[in-house]
């Protein structure tokens, strides 16, 4: 790490503490205005490396619709008494050191394990 990019990092520090809400795109312009040569992309690399990031409403997405409709459970109070009765499928994202690979899983309830990992 060279010294303009401390410079620059202490100054970055200050104007995040003075506007919490600023992202890199703002922070490279009010930095600008102070007469430092700096590019959105360095700015957002050098946030990530101080681990600082622009504080804003993030969306809400528990919160259901009014106009969408509610779907009954069906498997409530239903008891799962043998194989191949009741399956569930399962999609998650996993990262690896480079890319990431997509994992998807079918179950079947009664026998309580993965029936399916590709």
């Amino acid at each position: 790490m060279n010294e303009c990019d401390l410079a620059l990092m202490r100054r970055m520090d200050e104007l995040h503490l003075e506007h919490p809400f600023a992202g890199s795109r703002l922070l490279r312009d009010l930095l600008r205005r102070e007469g430092h040569l700096v590019g959105r992309l360095h700015v957002g690399t050098l946030m990530a490396r101080m681990g600082i990031e622009a504080l804003y409403k993030k969306p809400n997405t528990s919160r259901k619709h009014p106009r969408h409709p509610i779907y009954p459970y069906l498997l409530r109070g239903l008891k799962i008494e043998r194989a191949n009765q009741v399956w569930a499928m399962d999609i998650t994202y996993i990262p690896m050191a480079r890319g990431f690979v997509d994992l998807a899983a079918v179950l079947d309830w009664h026998a309580a394990g993965c029936s399916s990992c590709p």
